[in-house]
C-alpha cells in the first residue's frame, strides 16, 4: 500500500481571487467543484497525474498571521526568463518579500494574500519539473520527514542530508518535494499543505493506520462532516489522506 501526493490545499479569504493568480502565474486552468472552493490543474490534465501537483484554494475568514511553513518554488530556464517571471507576477499582483533570505539568486515573492513562494534561479534539475519545480517544507529535522514521507509515498528519495531532503514521483516526472531545515517552529495550523491520494481499491483504514505506524497523528481537527482524513506528520504539519482513485 501507499500515497501519492497530488494536489496543495491553500486556505485563502478570496478563493477565486487567488485562484485567478495562480491560474495565471502558472497558465493553468481554473474551476470550481463548489462554493468556495476552487481548483486549479493544467490543461488538459487528467487527474491524478504525477505529471502536476494541482492545487485546490479553498475559502476560509482567518487571516494569514504567519510565515507558511509550505510553500512553492517556480522554475525558469535561463536569466531572462526568471526576470521576466518576476516582472509578470508584479503585474499580477505579487509582491517582493523578505523572510531573512539576505543575498541569494532567486527571488522571494508573496502572492496577493501573503502567500510566500520562490522564483528560481535557472536550474538543471528543475529543467523538466513544469512551472512548479518543487513544493517546499520548512521543517526541523530533514532526514526524519524524509523517513516519513519515504514511507508515506511511493515516491523515489534523491537526497538526504542534515538540512536538506528531496523526492519526487517514482516515474520521475513532475516537481519535487523538499524539505529544508529552518530554525522557527510550527506554531499555528498550516494554511498551506499537503494532500495525498492512495491508489484505487486501497483500503483507507488500512492506509491510515499504515501512517499512523510511521509516525502521523490525530491534529485534533473536528472531521465530522468531512470524507477524507486529517492527519499529521511527525513535526505537526497537517496533511489530508483522500479517498482513493
Amino acid at each position: 500500500m501507499s500515497t501519492r501526493l497530488v494536489q496543495i490545499n491553500m486556505k485563502a479569504q478570496d478563493d477565486s481571487a487567488l485562484g485567478r493568480f495562480w491560474s495565471q502565474a502558472l497558465g493553468w486552468g481554473m474551476d470550481s467543484e463548489g462554493p468556495g472552493v476552487t481548483n486549479l490543474e493544467p490543461v488538459g490534465f487528467a487527474y491524478p497525474d504525477p505529471t502536476a501537483v494541482c492545487i485546490d484554494i479553498i475559502a476560509r475568514p482567518e487571516p494569514k498571521t504567519v510565515k507558511n511553513r509550505v510553500h512553492l518554488d517556480l522554475a525558469t530556464t535561463s536569466p531572462a526568463h526568471q526576470a521576466e517571471l518576476v516582472a509578470r507576477l508584479k503585474d499580477l499582483g505579487a509582491t517582493l518579500a523578505d523572510v531573512g533570505q539576505g543575498d541569494v539568486p532567486w527571488t522571494v515573492m508573496a502572492d496577493p494574500e501573503g502567500n510566500e513562494f520562490c522564483v528560481l534561479e535557472p536550474r538543471p534539475l528543475y529543467r523538466d519539473t513544469g512551472p512548479i519545480a518543487a513544493v517546499v517544507v520548512d521543517c526541523a529535522d530533514p532526514r526524519e520527514m524524509a523517513r516519513f514521507w519515504d514511507g508515506a509515498m511511493d515516491w523515489t528519495l534523491h537526497e538526504v542530508t542534515d538540512d536538506f531532503a528531496g523526492m519526487r514521483s517514482a516515474q520521475g516526472v513532475g516537481p519535487y518535494l523538499e524539505f529544508v531545515r529552518t530554525p522557527d517552529t510550527k506554531s499555528v495550523w498550516n494554511r498551506v499543505h499537503l494532500d495525498v491520494r492512495p491508489y484505487p481499491g486501497a483500503d483507507v483504514a488500512a492506509e491510515e493506520a499504515r501512517l499512523r505506524a510511521l509516525g502521523a497523528t490525530d491534529p485534533g481537527i473536528d472531521q465530522s462532516t468531512i470524507s477524507w482524513t486529517i492527519l499529521a506528520d511527525p513535526e505537526g504539519n497537517e496533511f489530508c489522506l483522500l479517498t482513493p482513485a
